[in-house]
């Protein structure tokens, strides 16, 4: 996994950082969805300035020890396909990583 951004918590209850890899740098924001109509609506909506890039839910790890997260899906028409990613706090509780992980090609190379 990559950490592509780092994040701190926004005094609205998001988070605001940044985004970087080799061709995004950009400044979001993860902003609460206060109009949640359903469980499955996402938690946050995320902003570059005004324009709304994506949203993130909420998320909970399996296994021994589980860590809840935000699951966050990432788009611009820029983009080949939508970013998927994950919203970690950092254990010292100092902020936060955005981890992606490219996923694995089905197509045999050859």
């Amino acid at each position: 996994m990559a950490v592509i951004g780092t994040f701190v918590m926004a005094k609205d209850g998001g988070w605001v950082g940044a985004i970087r890899t080799l061709t995004i740098d950009a400044k979001v924001r993860l902003v609460p969805n206060d109009d949640r109509t359903s469980k499955k609506a996402p938690a946050f909506r995320v902003f570059v300035g005004n324009s709304r890039i994506g949203d993130a839910w909420e998320a909970r790890t399996a296994g021994l020890t589980p860590k809840n997260y935000l699951r966050v899906r990432l788009d611009d028409p820029a983009l080949h396909a939508p970013i998927n990613a994950a919203l970690f706090s950092c254990e010292d509780g100092s902020g936060a990583h955005l981890l992606w992980n490219r996923r694995k090609s089905t197509i045999a190379a050859g």
